[in-house]
């Protein structure tokens, strides 16, 4: 008997240890388990820390991180953002590093043009069946499509603001040009070439002033070649029934007509080595008419350097005249209709290679619409002169004073819309193909076209042999 008491006594305390030791094995499995991977048993309101990696979206932006972090804390106690900034120069080479090694950051801002390029890497998170159905009717419709991928939904969009050109008021109307008519209207390609040979200014076989600059150095090439190609004919790398559109004979008109404009001297023949902040710089320094991609918050840079001049502030862009910004459409060519490229930047959502637990899922997508809603979403409408894209940001900013242009806003607001249609029907494969494409032929043989070492045909010549290799011959336009 008391050896069987003994027996009992003893698979009890053996059972009691093993229970106590599956406890703690659980509850460090818990509390150990990866912020960004790994499948775990979190309760809702468990610790838990939400990466971002963001540039400086607007001038002021980056000056709040520390107050968004607080503030999304503030909103949510057990969780903690932590931000990653960025500059826009080196955004791209860091999130392409981190997005290797397999470990992006939760939420990165970046252009809505860029995620087919990294769905195509797996790690992207697709948050369509996490989302609420609050988050989403905040948004308008349209700049929410540019999020998608199929029917996938990668983050939600900050802005949706129209490319565009911007001029020196001052210099138009002393070339002639009637900007007012040209904001209504619109121009086409022969006008848009007319206005700029007017506005080039020369002292003896020396321009002291280019009707145009446009950036082309590196990948900025690919803003010019994509926003003029909109009001070409191809608003989109694929025509509605996935055909390779670049192939098409209006690609080859429209690089004839780039070398054009060199050719006339009313944009300069170093084109291709001319970076984003150089041809700002030469725009605010009167060295430029016109300059290009435009964006809305290049007025109120304007206006805040005027200020610094009336103001003899030395922090003034050195050498910089007044300038009264003017916004402006791109020209359309070959008798289309305007078609405006739009950017649709925002919080994009990545998972890595490892499968996220569905709670931090939840969490990541909380941080991303905080980011993308009310107060920061109108804080950074206001900072950079853009429209509100959620129905909780316009509410915030009803008080909020935008000294901007009559006349800007309502090209604004004219060519919003007119803006092409998203195209979440791309296929993630033809998508992440054409990006290649871009970034491998495209890019650098248009760099060589402005350098004139390549003549348009050729370049022409080498995008569509390419393509042909990506899509097949039946995977292009051919007209």
């Amino acid at each position: 008997m008391k050896t069987t008491k003994r027996i009992i006594i003893s698979l009890l305390i053996v059972l009691l240890i093993a229970t106590s030791v599956v406890g703690c094995s659980n509850k460090g499995a818990t509390n150990s388990t990866a912020n960004s991977g790994g499948q775990s048993t979190k309760s809702e309101n468990a610790p838990d820390t939400i990466t971002a990696l963001l540039p400086p979206i607007t001038p002021n932006f980056q000056k709040n991180l520390d107050q968004i972090s607080k503030d999304f804390h503030e909103k949510y106690p057990n969780l903690t953002l932590k931000i990653e900034p960025a500059s826009w120069e080196d955004m791209t080479q860091k999130l392409d590093v981190q997005v290797n090694a397999g470990t992006p950051p939760d939420i990165a801002f970046i252009g809505s043009d860029g995620i087919g390029k990294y769905a195509d890497t797996g790690e992207l998170l697709d948050i369509s069946k996490i989302v609420t159905k609050e988050m989403v009717n905040d948004f308008d419709p349209i700049p929410l499509e540019y999020m998608k991928v199929g029917k996938g939904l990668y983050g939600f969009p900050a802005y949706m603001e129209p490319h565009n050109l911007g001029g020196n008021k001052q210099f138009l109307e002393e070339a002639g040009i009637d900007w007012r008519s040209v904001q209504k209207n619109g121009w086409t390609f022969d006008e848009f070439r007319e206005a700029i040979k007017k506005g080039t200014i020369k002292n003896g076989n020396t321009t002291t002033r280019y009707g145009f600059v446009f950036a082309c150095s590196g990948v900025a090439a690919v803003d010019y070649i994509s926003i003029f190609a909109n009001n070409a004919g191809m608003p989109s790398p694929f025509t509605k029934d996935l055909k390779y559109a670049y192939t098409s004979k209006n690609f080859l008109k429209l690089l004839e007509d780039t070398r054009l404009l060199i050719d006339d001297g009313s944009m300069p023949n170093n084109l291709s080595s001319v970076t984003a902040a150089m041809r700002w710089n030469m725009f605010l320094t009167g060295q430029t008419m016109i300059t290009g991609k435009a964006m809305e918050v290049f007025e109120k840079t304007a206006n805040d350097n005027n200020a610094k001049l009336e103001a003899k502030n030395p922090s003034a862009v050195q050498n910089s005249i007044k300038v009264d910004y003017v916004n402006l459409p791109v020209p359309t060519f070959f008798g289309n209709k305007n078609q405006t490229s739009v950017a649709v930047d925002g919080y994009v959502t990545f998972r890595g290679k490892k499968a996220p637990s569905e709670e931090h899922i939840k969490n990541v997508v909380k941080a991303a619409y905080f980011l993308a809603s009310g107060k920061i979403a109108a804080e950074t409408c206001a900072d950079g002169f853009l429209p509100n894209v959620t129905k909780s940001g316009r509410e915030a900013s009803k008080d909020m004073q935008i000294n901007i242009n009559p006349d800007n806003l309502a090209l604004q607001n004219k060519l919003l819309q007119e803006a092409a249609p998203a195209r979440p029907d791309i296929p993630i494969e033809l998508s992440a193909k054409a990006n290649k494409l871009m970034n491998e032929v495209i890019v650098p043989r248009f760099q060589a076209l402005l350098s004139n070492e390549i003549t348009p045909q050729q370049m022409y010549d080498d995008v569509k042999n390419a393509a042909i290799q990506a899509f097949g011959e039946d995977g292009i336009v051919k007209d």
